[in-house]
């Protein structure tokens, strides 16, 4: 097969010659012409083509390849394909309205005139309309100059893998480009709850602890009000919750009634002002209390509730503990906003001030999160080490998408300086061999090469590349790993290709 990215000065020679003698002596030639092979993009979608040489009179069959792209690259496995050949402004076209193979359009063209043509693929799916054009195809007049123009062969000891091979895993590559890179600097850190978005309930009165239905259940969503714990006096001597509002009730309506009795007093001056201004003070402090105490109360005890929305995070009691006023009984998170906090060494106390955003991921997650994509700000970074850590911390404010834990610890890449036209390729292309890093850059549709590079900083997403491959080309992202085993095992699937 010739892999094809065609000259243009290839081409004088190639196009009259029209001895039919010649034609029928490379029929006979066991070698015959070579199938060429073109690999394009779209921003929709990747082709990969093979056919035979195009010429007049011969009837050459295509297998076109074509791949949806995105985050995976995968099959088409259905559409319609319009293939259209323009020669000396004569058109030719030819259609499949289904893949012969998931992803495999296959078409069959002879052309009719010689000269520089035109091939054209007009793509219609349900989703989208895509569109790839190959320039500067030869048709030639004949085999014979067909053969004596054929290109050399390029991409000896590339490795194969096949479309049909890639399709069937998470497979992924794209263009190395430069781009605005930061310097890094990789440190830890911890997720912590921000302050304000957490409340700690707590226990307005002594007594023993019910739970108030299914919502003391770690990781439940309450609303504000939502009754937590109900505090009983029970069978409680000393204590009592039950006693004590009998006691300030009735103190209350002792104390209104004799401050009911004053007020008429007072208008005949029957008691002094004096006096009418103790009762009334006294009053006020019965009611005071007997208000505190009958908050929330009903004949089963004493309610407590929830003043802030959010979810149960912790649980401090069990059911059935007796505990005093003030005790703390549960923790509740709204867990909108969160805190990156990163421990940086001293060494770079210069850099603080250019940090700006940082990724991250947690121990037990692959996730790389963005603090930009967060929201996240810095709030505040040390200004000096403590005795008791050698590490200045630089926090961020964040929003939580819910996957996020408080207490989590993290991996964090702090982004300060930028740095502009850095070749940068995704870490997830990296192949690690005794502390050696290598890439595969795909060569054509199926055709692969391992390369090794030398790496520079990394932010978690991608990485500086220093050397190995050259702007423009194609590596891979995702997929790497599998093109290694297949080039381990030695084996391949049965080729569905037709040329």
């Amino acid at each position: 097969m010739k892999k094809i990215i065609l000259p243009l000065a290839i081409i004088s020679t190639m196009l009259f010659a029209c001895s039919t003698d010649h034609s029928h002596e490379q029929k006979d030639d066991k070698h015959g012409l070579e199938p060429l092979a073109y690999t394009l993009y779209s921003d929709k979608t990747e082709l990969f083509v093979e056919f035979k040489p195009l010429v007049v009179g011969n009837e050459s069959k295509f297998a076109a390849h074509f791949t949806k792209l995105g985050d995976y690259f995968k099959a088409y496995t259905e559409g319609t394909i319009l293939l259209t050949l323009t020669v000396n402004g004569k058109s030719l076209s030819v259609k499949s309205t289904e893949p012969s193979n998931p992803g495999i359009f296959r078409f069959a063209l002879k052309p009719n005139s010689s000269g520089i043509g035109t091939l054209v693929f007009e793509i219609q799916t349900k989703e989208f309309s895509d569109k790839i054009t190959i320039d500067s195809v030869p048709v030639y007049a004949d085999e014979k100059t067909a053969m004596e123009n054929q290109p050399e062969e390029t991409g000896v000891g590339d490795i194969s893998y096949l479309k049909e091979q890639a399709w069937k895993v998470d497979f992924a590559n794209s263009p190395v480009r430069k781009q605005v890179f930061s310097d890094i600097i990789k440190t830890s850190g911890q997720i912590l709850s921000a302050p304000g978005d957490e409340m700690i309930v707590t226990a307005k009165a002594s007594g023993i602890v019910l739970f108030s239905g299914n919502k003391t259940i770690i990781g439940s969503d309450v609303s504000k009000g939502t009754n937590l714990f109900i505090i009983t006096g029970g069978d409680l001597a000393e204590g009592n919750i039950d006693a004590k509002y009998k006691e300030a009730k009735s103190n209350y309506d002792k104390a209104k009634a004799e401050y009911d009795r004053s007020k008429e007093l007072i208008k005949d001056k029957i008691i002094s002002e004096k006096d009418f201004l103790h009762t009334k003070f006294d009053f006020e402090n019965a009611q005071n209390t007997f208000n505190t105490i009958a908050k929330n109360y009903s004949a089963n005890g004493q309610n407590i509730s929830t003043t802030m929305p959010g979810f149960v995070k912790n649980i401090f009691v069990i059911e059935g503990q007796f505990v005093e006023a003030g005790t703390p009984l549960a923790t509740i998170s709204k867990n909108k906003k969160l805190i990156l906090q990163a421990n940086v060494s001293q060494k770079y106390f210069n850099k603080l001030t250019a940090i700006t955003s940082a990724n991250f991921k947690t121990t037990d997650s692959e996730i790389m999160y963005n603090t930009q994509e967060l929201n996240g700000k810095v709030i505040s970074y040390g200004k000096s080490a403590s005795s008791n850590s050698p590490f200045i911390p630089v926090t961020f404010e964040i929003d939580n998408t819910g996957n996020l834990i408080p207490g989590s610890v993290a991996e964090v890449y702090l982004k300060s300086t930028p740095i502009p036209d850095v070749l940068a390729i995704p870490v997830s292309s990296l192949i690690e061999e005794q502390g050696n890093f290598f890439v595969y850059v795909q060569t054509e549709g199926e055709s692969f090469q391992k390369r090794e590079i030398k790496i520079g900083a990394s932010d978690g997403v991608n990485v500086q590349l220093l050397s190995g491959v050259l702007e423009g080309e194609r590596v891979v992202t995702k997929g790497a790993y599998q093109i290694k085993l297949s080039t381990a095992s030695g084996t391949l699937p049965k080729h569905g290709h037709e040329h």
